[in-house]
């Protein structure tokens, strides 16, 4: 097929020829394979290993409604782009949103909001927004003013995870998809054999997580390399908001990133390979795993009878942010004493983590 578009083609002119089509001249160098080929064979085979991923792993089913987290930024914009495409393309029957967390980081998220809202009109997704603000009473620049740079992430991660959780129910959808790439997942897995987290080292490389909790989450982009993301986006001219958090350059993670991308320096296939590793891990069966229960506070999804976001929550409004850091002490002992206001900040009887119960 191949030689038959060759002859039909003239060929350009100067350059390498694809190594797809052999007809075009190539316009880039795939860092997954390295083969040079042109854009119009970059789309096809970009979109079509998501599509492959998708119904390979059985992600959807005709007729649900699928929330796609959208932060603004590439991975997010690019989901949203092709998971639309896609679904017109391969008829998928999905109700497709965008669903948006707004942390409260002035000069990064409403900036980034912004975008989203653009993509809401560009590809005529409904947007959903929430905010920490409104489900948790602070903003990340409240927090950061009161804790300093670090551990900030921390308190982000905990928070935004339980808020795309709470927005997606109240969109009322079956499943919840987000940007996370290949290198991410990589990065996860070296990070939990570092951290000898055996809970989430045991199902960090799943394609499908939350299946027992309020929304199963979904990650279409697991074997997609985050630098063919970042060419996706500027070849097809994507509308995406590129800034990097203001408040996460010291994060644990970057330098996993860092040693990840050292990494596909030498070897472009280390990615997939570190989470082949990850999925081929398997835990002893003598070794005791954390049970999951409720939270007895707001009722979400926690192996301790509080989660972690009740525990972060209760610390910043007793004035000890620094008391849901790491391992939590005291907080079953002291959970029902009555918290008053220490250092200005309000009681949190009124107060639980998040507006809505699951």
């Amino acid at each position: 097929m191949a030689s038959e578009v060759a002859e039909e083609t003239p060929k350009p002119r100067g350059g390498r020829f694809c190594t797809l089509c052999n007809a075009r001249r190539a316009a880039l160098k795939r860092p997954k394979t390295l083969e040079q080929i042109c854009k119009e064979c970059f789309y096809e085979v970009f979109e079509d290993e998501i599509h492959r991923v998708i119904v390979d792993n059985n992600l959807f089913k005709r007729g649900e409604r699928v929330a796609i987290g959208a932060s603004g930024g590439k991975d997010s914009t690019v989901l949203a782009y092709v998971l639309s495409e896609l679904n017109r393309r391969h008829d998928y029957g999905l109700d497709l949103f965008l669903l948006s967390v707004d942390e409260g980081i002035t000069g990064y998220r409403d900036d980034s909001l912004e975008t989203v809202k653009r993509n809401e009109i560009q590809y005529g997704l409904p947007l959903k927004v929430v905010s920490y603000k409104q489900l948790y009473g602070w903003t990340m620049d409240e927090i950061v003013k009161l804790i300093g740079l670090k551990n900030n992430c921390t308190f982000c991660g905990v928070f935004r995870r339980q808020a795309l959780d709470r927005g997606a129910t109240l969109l009322k959808v079956d499943k919840l998809v987000t940007g996370h790439n290949a290198d991410d997942i990589a990065e996860t897995v070296l990070l939990n054999i570092l951290r000898g987290d055996i809970a989430r080292l045991g199902r960090c490389t799943f394609i499908t997580t939350g299946e027992d909790g309020p929304i199963p989450r979904c990650k279409p982009f697991k074997y997609t390399y985050e630098k063919e993301i970042v060419m996706y986006a500027y070849f097809k001219r994507l509308d995406y908001f590129s800034t990097e958090c203001i408040y996460s350059p010291n994060a644990y993670r970057g330098f996993a990133r860092e040693f990840i991308k050292d990494l596909e320096r030498i070897r472009p296939r280390a990615i997939l390979d570190i989470i082949k590793s990850g999925e081929d891990f398997r835990i002893s069966t003598t070794t005791k795993m954390p049970e999951q229960g409720n939270c007895e506070r707001c009722g979400y999804i926690s192996s301790q009878k509080w989660c972690k976001a009740c525990v972060l929550l209760e610390g910043l409004n007793r004035g000890l942010p620094k008391m849901g850091i790491g391992r939590s002490r005291g907080i079953d002992n002291d959970r029902n004493k009555d918290v008053k206001e220490t250092n200005g900040t309000k009681s949190l009887e009124s107060k639980q983590c998040g507006s809505l119960d699951f």
